[in-house]
């Protein structure tokens, strides 16, 4: 999916319980910040005011554990993981029934991909403290990133009846929703959010998303320029808004949207969305331009790939778009976009007689090759020719398989083929034809090829 949906719960979520009212003294020209749940404040200063009221002797023994809590918080937020998890560890051995310490570690985990850990933690919470709506809206968010919809819905629901009122809830189940590729239910949830909490930017950049998916792009230019407007410091905002942009075929102010993302934070997703606008204006080399800057910074961004291929053919250059599509079909097997591409421009050198002019090239660059397998491959037209077949089976086989899993299967031998076959090259008893003939024949064997 091309469009950034966003779950939020973590900043809200994060601090649920009431803190201690305490506060570290600050200079004239900032404001106090209060170590408290919810307390927005950049976290080295979270952190500052947090820990002044931990050392404190005089702060209660509940205080103090509310304000480890927010403190842990904070050390997530700034890149302190594993201090973050640390702190939780120690507010739970003092007091094991602390439900906002496991929400906590919930979040922390849940955000950190460890969605097996984050549900054994919001079990935990919920089980602790079955009335609050936040574990509920929590552990929503950790099926949401399982892609266990339906049950996030049930979560959120639960949120809302304990909290009606809970416009975090209303926006992170229109997110389920939108999954769930109900977008007119994904929309009347957050009109709720957004009627309960009107300067919510995120939210405004979802409910664009899916009035986009109901092709409603006038309604989605709106949103995303309500977000922009609440929020200018957010890049996916621009983004956004540009794919709804290019949607219009307004490829100008797309493109200037996009410029603001990549300003604001380089990505290879953005400057693919770029390199794709230009690619509507025609400007085929400014594309590719964008495209060589995505893979530069992600290589394994298979739509960059895809994308760059096109632009080649466009160009009239078969043999590059070929070997990009080919790089798309190794990186992600399921793509059927890359599979048809490369099948159809497959076909197209095949009848044009392209494949005469590198009847001596294997499927890679030797310009560039470094290992000695791959050099002796480029000095035999033989060996050459192996690779080049192989390669075009594998490719054919690949974008012919109906079930991902096996595209997977297959994809990874052929990795441990040339894995075997780069480390084996040279040694004792290895034999470098013999051993592609051997996979050339195997792969010739899978579904009649």
């Amino acid at each position: 999916m091309r469009f950034s949906v966003f779950l939020f719960a973590a900043a809200a979520n994060l601090a649920t319980a009431p803190g201690p009212a305490g506060a570290i003294a600050q200079t004239a020209a900032e404001p106090p910040v209060v170590c408290a749940a919810l307390t927005v404040a950049a976290p080295e200063r979270l952190i500052e005011s947090c820990t002044a009221l931990i050392d404190n002797p005089a702060t209660p023994d509940a205080d103090r554990l509310d304000a480890m809590i927010t403190r842990a918080v904070a050390l997530h937020n700034k890149g302190d993981t594993d201090k973050a998890l640390a702190e939780i560890d120690a507010v739970i051995a003092g007091d094991p029934a602390r439900a906002r310490a496991y929400r906590a570690r919930g979040e922390i985990f849940r955000q950190t991909g460890q969605i097996d850990r984050a549900f054994e933690a919001l079990n935990e919470a919920v089980r602790l403290e079955p009335d609050n709506a936040n574990g509920f809206e929590s552990r929503g968010n950790a099926f949401n990133n399982a892609k266990k919809y339906d049950r996030a819905i049930e979560d959120y629901n639960e949120a809302l009846r304990l909290k009606p009122d809970f416009a975090q809830a209303f926006s992170d189940r229109g997110a389920a929703w939108y999954f769930k590729g109900e977008y007119q239910k994904a929309i009347d949830d957050y009109d709720q959010a957004i009627r309960l909490e009107p300067n919510r930017a995120r939210t405004y950049t979802n409910r664009g998303a899916a009035w986009r998916k109901l092709g409603r792009n006038e309604r989605a230019l709106e949103d995303d320029a309500a977000a922009i407007r609440i929020d200018p410091t957010q890049p996916e905002f621009f983004d956004n808004r540009g794919l709804h942009l290019a949607d219009n075929n307004d490829y100008d102010r797309a493109i200037a949207d996009y410029d603001e993302a990549i300003k604001l934070r380089p990505e290879a997703k953005f400057l693919t969305n770029r390199g794709d606008a230009y690619q509507g204006k025609k400007d085929y080399d400014r594309a590719i331009a964008d495209y060589d800057a995505a893979l530069k910074l992600d290589p394994k961004f298979s739509r960059a790939w895809n994308n760059r291929g096109a632009a080649y053919r466009h160009k009239g250059d078969r043999v590059r778009a070929l070997q990009d599509y080919a790089a798309a079909i190794r990186l992600d097997p399921g793509d059927k976009t890359a599979a048809a591409n490369h099948k159809e421009i497959a076909l197209e050198v095949e009848r044009l007689g392209a494949l005469m002019y590198q009847k001596n090239l294997p499927s890679f660059n030797c310009a560039t090759a470094r290992r000695a397998a791959e050099k002796a491959i480029c000095g035999d037209p033989e060996l050459a020719r192996l690779d080049r077949e192989i390669n075009g089976v594998f490719l054919r086989v690949i974008a012919d398989q109906p079930n991902r899993r096996d595209a997977l299967k297959l994809t990874q031998q052929q990795r441990d083929f040339i894995a075997k076959r780069n480390a084996s090259f040279g040694k004792r008893g290895y034999d470098l034809r013999v051993a592609m003939e051997a996979r050339l024949k195997a792969l010739t064997g899978v579904d009649g090829y």
